[in-house]
């Protein structure tokens, strides 16, 4: 009896994790998302009919979907507002796809989040203002995508990110000396944008940065020597800007540098006509 019991329990305890339940608001969000990205088409499809555990991409943990990862998944559409209901959402992944439209505001409400990776996608617009509401971000991955206007003065609140990777886009504005707020950087890549101003002295305080690449923009000004202070760079690419003078050499003699791009070759780029304020 005691076997038989025992053998229940575990039964009991297996079909409750392999059949998880989500609220229906949850679900209705993870159906918003297959909606408005033309799920039908997908690459791995979900069968709406089955259990929400079954849907390829979607972890669900304490009865909630703590992670969703349709990464090169033929997704086409746009990222539905009600994407927000997700509340305990950690992990979004949906590069490589061809989703188009803003990246919706309600999406800083997901305040669990840790990884937001849209990168190779048609996303325009400008990034939320309140993207510094997601305190708990350590990788923003936007590269590849047609995102402009200037940073948000809110993005140097993430404190906790360690991955800003937006190459490959339409930002421009200048960075401003907050860049320091963002301490536990390791990757800082902007190449590839329309981005202008001066170099902040501030960069050097990011000593745990390990990549850092500005080429292809319109930054100008010497690059400081703070950049010293970065022991474990590996990759310093500022090549294609306005910049005078040379790298003092200190920076070219970091111990991990391995890779470092130093050349100007200024292009045409159309900058917005607002006003810069920098700090």
């Amino acid at each position: 009896m005691k076997k038989l019991t025992t053998l229940a329990l575990l039964f009991i305890a297996f079909t409750s994790i392999a059949f998880a339940q989500i609220s229906d608001l949850e679900k209705s969000s993870l159906v918003d998302l297959y909606n408005s990205t033309n799920g039908e088409n997908w690459n791995h499809s979900w069968d709406l009919t089955q259990d929400v555990s079954t849907w390829y991409g979607v972890t669900i943990t304490n009865n909630s979907v703590t992670e969703i990862d349709l990464n090169m998944n033929n997704l086409n559409g746009s990222i539905p507002t009600s994407i927000k209901n997700l509340n305990n959402l950690q992990h979004l992944n949906l590069g490589f796809n061809q989703i188009g439209g803003k990246i919706p505001d309600e999406i800083t409400m997901l305040q669990s989040l840790e990884t937001l990776h849209l990168f190779m996608n048609n996303l325009e617009g400008e990034l939320p203002s309140n993207i510094g509401n997601l305190i708990n971000l350590k990788e923003l991955v936007l590269f590849n995508n047609l995102i402009s206007g200037f940073l948000p003065l809110s993005i140097y609140n993430l404190t906790q990110l360690e991955k800003l990777q937006l190459s490959s886009n339409k930002f421009s504005g200048v960075l401003l000396s907050a860049i320091e707020n963002l301490e536990n950087l390791t990757i800082l890549s902007v190449f590839d944008n329309s981005m202008y101003g001066n170099i902040p002295a501030q960069l050097g305080n990011l000593i745990q940065l390990e990549e850092l690449a500005l080429a292809n923009n319109l930054f100008e000004g010497q690059v400081p020597n703070t950049l010293s202070n970065l022991k474990k760079l590996e990759t310093l690419i500022l090549s294609n800007n306005r910049f005078t003078g040379s790298v003092n050499l200190s920076i070219q003699n970091l111990p991990k540098l391995l890779v470092f791009e130093f050349n100007n070759n200024p292009r045409e780029i159309n900058i917005s006509n607002k006003t810069v304020s920098i700090n």
